[in-house]
C-alpha cells in the first residue's frame, strides 16, 4: 500500500495542484489534504488506492521498499513522452499557423 508521503511526493513531482488531483481521483480536497498530512481515518474505504490509481494514470509508478535497489518506498515518473515538435531553427514563416 502507498503511504502519504509517497501521494505528496507523486503530487509534487508531477507539478499538480490539489485541486487538479480531487477532479482526477473523484476526492474532495480537504480528504486529500487529510491523507497527504497522515491525518485521522482517510484511508478507510480504499483513498489511497483511489489516489495511487489516479496518480498512476497521471505518469508516475509507485515503488515498494527495496524494489529499486536498496531503499525504502519511492515514486518514480513513468514513460516520458515527449513531443518533438520543430526545431528553433526550422521555425519560418512559411511554417507558421
Amino acid at each position: 500500500m502507498v503511504t502519504p508521503a509517497q501521494i505528496r511526493a507523486a503530487r509534487a513531482m508531477l507539478d499538480i495542484t490539489i485541486e487538479r488531483l480531487s477532479s482526477e481521483s473523484g476526492m474532495a480536497p480537504l480528504v486529500i489534504l487529510q491523507i497527504e498530512s497522515g491525518e485521522g481515518a482517510s484511508t478507510i474505504g480504499g483513498d489511497l488506492e483511489t489516489l495511487q490509481k489516479a496518480l498512476e494514470r497521471m505518469g508516475v509508478t509507485f515503488l515498494r521498499s527495496g524494489e529499486a535497489g536498496s531503499g525504502g518506498d519511492g515514486i518514480r515518473l513513468a514513460s516520458v513522452h515527449v513531443e518533438e515538435g520543430m526545431r528553433p531553427d526550422e521555425l519560418t514563416a512559411a511554417n507558421d499557423d
